[in-house]
């Protein structure tokens, strides 16, 4: 019941300096310089922090459950995430989600993969709907699905400025951040509207002008994957300004197939030379989707698959390029998306009282161990609780 890290450097993620936490049942109980606890009385285990950084268990908004794609024909359908996928990349808490195929795959199978996950160990949530508008809903309406079903905490992933969207108009993007909105209001949830952002020529416009034609506040919106092309990582600068949030996607680097590509490094240094503040920055792994590559009339040329192991592995490209400090960096991936999700300061941070979702990095600043709501998953690398057919 009890776990008991001693002289770890705390990352809230907020440099704390060096301490020991308390973990009881789920939850940090206690953090001090030094915690004097009868160890063997309550058979405590102890866990040595000594050249450690602690800081949040890592938050990925954006993750298939049950795979995506499809873009080549049925068998182009990516496989279910595993749990052990997510843990040993850090992730603690994952949000599912449905992308271009909402015909094959539905809510339901998201939300009881969802249910399976959080059996297995970690925390997770799910958007409801697919990249169509009118979008797939569990109730036939997405405010009830907000409102009734405890996991679903905003729609998503709605497609725009991409040839496979429903090519949604002004007007049914309104309605529908409109209702989601209403029900985020009326569950106490963050109502969030999370968007997959395509290569189009339009970019963040759509959102842009619903912000400044409607009552409706930018940061309903979390648009997705805006580091996917030059043109549009310079229109978030501006979007930034407006105050709005946005995600960047970790399975995105240069390369021949896409020379206009950033990395999340490249994108944030944009961002700082532009003297843009990052606390309205998110990073997401956009895990077991797919990764098209097409030609310029929309034909397939070649498929992939998305993984979560690049959302740490760019995070930590960029602190150790000096890009970013390690409480930036890490605030990617905790603190800023916790704060978009309304799951702050239950998660995203390292406090008395919140969840017990840690991650203990070396001192290369790689993950040694994962710790979800008080349950070790990772040690040295290696995970040590695996989902029921991971064994």
């Amino acid at each position: 019941m009890f776990k008991l890290i001693r002289n770890v450097d705390v990352y809230s993620p907020k440099p704390v300096g060096r301490m020991d936490i308390l973990i009881c049942g789920d939850r940090i109980a206690k953090i001090s310089e030094s915690i004097d606890f009868p160890v063997e009385k309550y058979n405590v285990e102890v866990i040595d922090g000594s050249g450690c950084r602690a800081v949040p268990g890592f938050i990925d908004q954006h993750v298939h459950f049950i795979g995506g794609g499809g873009e080549g024909g049925p068998a182009t359908r990516t496989p279910e995430v595993r749990l052990e996928d997510l843990t040993t990349a850090g992730i603690t808490t994952a949000l599912g989600l449905l992308g271009t195929d909402g015909v094959t795959r539905h809510m339901s199978s998201l939300l009881a993969k969802a249910r399976a996950l959080e059996a297995e160990g970690i925390t997770t949530y799910i958007y409801t709907g697919c990249y169509a508008v009118p979008t797939q809903t569990l109730t036939g309406s997405i405010k009830t699905d907000i409102v009734y079903i405890d996991k679903i905490v905003g729609a998503g992933e709605i497609a725009i400025s991409d040839h496979r969207s429903s090519q949604p108009s002004l007007e049914d993007l309104r309605k529908l951040t409109a209702e989601t909105r209403v029900g985020g209001i009326l569950s106490g949830k963050a109502g969030i509207v999370h968007l997959h952002l395509g290569d189009g020529s339009d970019g963040l416009k759509l959102l842009i002008e619903i912000a400044q034609k409607s009552e409706i506040p930018i940061k309903q919106f979390m648009p997705s994957h805006i580091n996917r092309i030059d043109d549009l990582v310079l229109q978030s600068v501006e979007y930034l300004k407006m105050g709005g949030y946005v995600d960047l996607t970790s399975d995105f680097s240069r390369t021949e197939d896409s020379p206009n590509t950033y990395s999340i490094a490249d994108t944030l240094k944009i961002y700082k030379d532009n003297n843009i503040s990052i606390d309205r920055v998110c990073a997401s792994s956009d895990s077991n989707g797919s990764k098209p590559y097409f030609d310029s009339e929309g034909n397939l040329l070649k498929i992939g698959i998305g993984s979560p192991h690049p959302l740490y592995k760019q995070i930590r490209e960029a602190i150790t390029d000096e890009i970013v400090s390690l409480e930036e960096g890490i605030s990617l991936i905790t603190q800023n998306p916790a704060k978009a999700l309304k799951l702050y300061p239950k998660k995203g941070t390292i406090t008395e009282g919140c969840d017990a979702d840690l991650v203990l990095l070396d001192k290369d600043l790689n993950i040694d161990t994962v710790m979800a709501k008080g349950q070790i998953m990772v040690k040295a690398g290696k995970p040590i609780v695996k989902g029921f057919f991971e064994k």
